[in-house]
């Protein structure tokens, strides 16, 4: 069975970085599309950015391109976001999926993802 571990979350002020990394075990992640989602208090889960099955395609949210960047390094089976000038409003619970949609592409689409970890949160002050 797939298990997903992020880490890399914390606290840090308004204009810092952090990087998510997402760790899997169970399965190559290969033959899998990833994506991040986040889910602030009080509101649902969002897309955040996703990247294709080859690694070739991305995919993310308007509110963070240019900011944030999705990567993969298959060798370590591992995705990461890397997340510059974060904004107050990027506080969230922070969450990878792993997942097969049509043709391996990055989906935004959340029930395009069969495996979910955690979630790591992450605190960005003003």
């Amino acid at each position: 069975q797939v298990q997903l571990v992020e880490s890399g979350g914390g606290l840090v002020q308004a204009g810092g970085s952090l990087t998510l990394s997402c760790a899997a075990s169970g399965r190559t992640l290969s033959n899998d599309a990833m994506g991040w989602f986040r889910q602030a208090p009080g509101k649902e889960r969002e897309f955040v950015a996703a990247i294709s099955r080859s690694g070739s395609n991305t995919y993310s949210l308007d509110s963070v391109k240019g900011r944030f960047t999705i990567s993969r390094d298959n060798a370590k089976n591992t995705v990461y976001l890397q997340m510059n000038s974060l904004k107050p409003e990027d506080t969230a619970v922070y969450y990878c999926a792993a997942g097969r949609p049509p043709r391996g592409s990055a989906s935004y689409i959340p029930i395009q993802y069969d495996a979910w970890g955690q979630g790591t949160q992450v605190t960005v002050s003003s």
